[in-house]
């Protein structure tokens, strides 16, 4: 199977923007719609918020008074990346020419996904999702087309997506085109049954990024039908796109809209107080001594710091910052989204660790309900039950051993916390400066940092183990952790890292 990106979803790089100029048009090569589609309508979260004003970031068609479908991957915009749930601050804007004004806003109280990411074969022919309105709306519903179009069959594409490469790109007026839909051999990207390659076969109509979720239109008994939803590009800016035909699955669409057969709720982890760090992971922790007027310290990883990363040997210490710090709620919501305004320490020799100081107090945040970590001050030993604290899930872990000597690129790591190896202890790439707590669910006791990628020794993203004879191990896809049991007695009043203290031991301490 061919590797695709979701690339038209409201919070996906713009692929097919970034290979070239686009036309002045969203839904390339169309124009300004001239009148309102009542069952049209613009999907806007508040978390994740889309890079555009107006909060715009997937087309939806209102198929009932309280129900509309989108494409599977923009209600994939959940943390933990459930089937089927509850959302947080959801809206949709319904029967407007405008993202911003006008129509019907209704909130989304529940979201059912026939596919995720994680299924067998991906969202590929299955990217289809339903939202449930809190409130009804007025607009007029569009149909489900009865049959999949042929090949030749005239569509109409609707969308607000980008009109050209850049941060002025977002239109807030509805845009459209006519077009038809092609044989699937012209979509080089088309990997399933169940899927549509529709627009001109020089790419030059087609979806834009953001166009996600939005119909494609075929007339049925006079009237329009929705015949597909935009899943993403058929292989480049020269190609249609791909739509997921909704046709095969009206029945999986209606069982859910009229009740018959709603699948149940996900059961979601509790992933509270995960930070999300883009591609990295922190937690917010305080020590025994910490004040509620005290500023809160983040913990993550010395390489996952912005910037220059701290050079081998080396510590960086009190350097301005400035970085959103979402502190989540159970099901992976922020709670509270403080800023980080200074890194108080980062180092990648000894350990691999990096402190921020919030903008935020502990009182501040305990008034708030974020939750706040309490830092190990004892070291994690072989046997030891580990839970890794990740935005969208809990690792289930265990200490297999400690390795008196890491080595990665030409950092050194000491008494590294190795993994045993499980389906249930998987990270990946994006897992760095994961939160490893003790049982209790409440404590640091540690921090994931790297796993060995293809099994080289001692290179970046391929950690080894060097023993007390320089013999090397270095096994794929071992992962490994950092103690932080030593962080405590490098901090001063006032959340302040004084590494003159007497016992601290950090890399650049004094007392060395």
């Amino acid at each position: 199977m061919r590797k695709r990106s979701l690339v038209l979803a409201g919070l996906c790089v713009p692929v097919l923007a970034a290979a070239g100029a686009l036309p002045a048009q969203a839904i390339i090569g169309g124009h300004e719609s001239n009148a309102a589609y009542s069952f049209m309508g613009s999907f806007q979260p508040d978390y994740p918020a889309p890079p555009r004003a107006d909060g715009h970031g997937c087309g939806v068609e209102v198929l009932a008074p309280q129900w509309v479908l989108t494409a599977s991957h923009c209600a994939g915009k959940n943390p933990t990346n459930a089937r089927n749930g509850v959302p947080q601050g959801w809206k949709v804007r319904v029967g407007s020419l405008d993202t911003t004004s006008g129509g019907e806003v209704a909130e989304v109280d529940h979201y059912y996904r026939l596919a995720t990411s994680q299924d067998e074969g991906g969202f590929w022919g299955k990217d289809v999702a339903l939202l449930h309105l809190s409130t009804p709306v007025r607009a007029e519903p569009v149909r489900i087309a009865s049959a999949t179009p042929e090949p030749g069959s005239p569509v109409r594409m609707l969308g607000w997506g980008m009109t050209c490469d850049g941060p002025d790109c977002y239109p807030t007026r509805l845009h459209e085109a006519d077009s038809e839909v092609q044989p699937v051999a012209e979509c080089p990207s088309v990997s399933a049954a169940n899927e549509l390659c529709i627009g001109s076969r020089d790419g030059s109509v087609a979806a834009a990024n953001m166009d996600s979720g939005g119909p494609a239109l075929v007339r049925d008994n006079a009237g329009w039908a929705v015949a597909g939803v935009v899943t993403g590009p058929g292989g480049g800016t020269d190609d249609p796109t791909i739509y997921t035909d909704v046709t095969p699955h009206a029945d999986w669409i209606n069982g859910i809209i009229d009740g018959t057969a709603v699948p149940p709720d996900d059961v979601i982890p509790n992933v509270e107080g995960a930070v999300d760090l883009n591609a990295c992971v922190g937690s917010v922790i305080r020590t025994p001594d910490s004040r509620p007027e005290d500023p809160a310290l983040m913990l993550t990883n010395g390489h996952c710091v912005e910037g220059q990363r701290p050079a081998p040997g080396a510590a960086v210490l009190d350097q301005p910052a400035d970085r959103p710090v979402p502190i989540a709620d159970r099901q992976g919501y922020p709670r509270v989204t403080a800023r980080a305004n200074r890194l108080l320490y980062a180092t990648m020799t000894g350990t691999d660790i990096a402190l921020y100081r919030l903008d935020q107090t502990y009182g501040g945040l305990a008034a708030a309900g974020a939750k706040v970590f309490q830092l190990a001050t004892t070291p994690v030993r072989p046997g030891d039950p580990l839970s890794m604290a990740y935005p969208s899930k809990r690792f289930s872990c265990t200490a297999e051993a400690v390795v008196p000597h890491l080595r990665e690129g030409g950092y050194d790591q000491h008494d590294s916390i190795r993994y045993a190896t499980t389906p249930d202890c998987d990270p990946w790439p994006g897992t760095s400066g994961a939160a490893l707590l003790t049982a209790d669910g409440n404590t640091v006791a540690g921090i994931h940092n790297t796993h060995n990628v293809d099994g080289a020794q001692c290179t970046d993203d391929n950690p080894c183990e060097v023993a007390p004879d320089g013999t090397v191990t270095a096994v794929k896809g071992r992962a490994y952790g950092q103690q932080v049991a030593g962080i405590a007695a490098c901090l001063g009043d006032g959340s302040t890292v004084d590494l003159s203290r007497p016992g601290c031991a950090l890399t650049g301490a004094k007392s060395r």
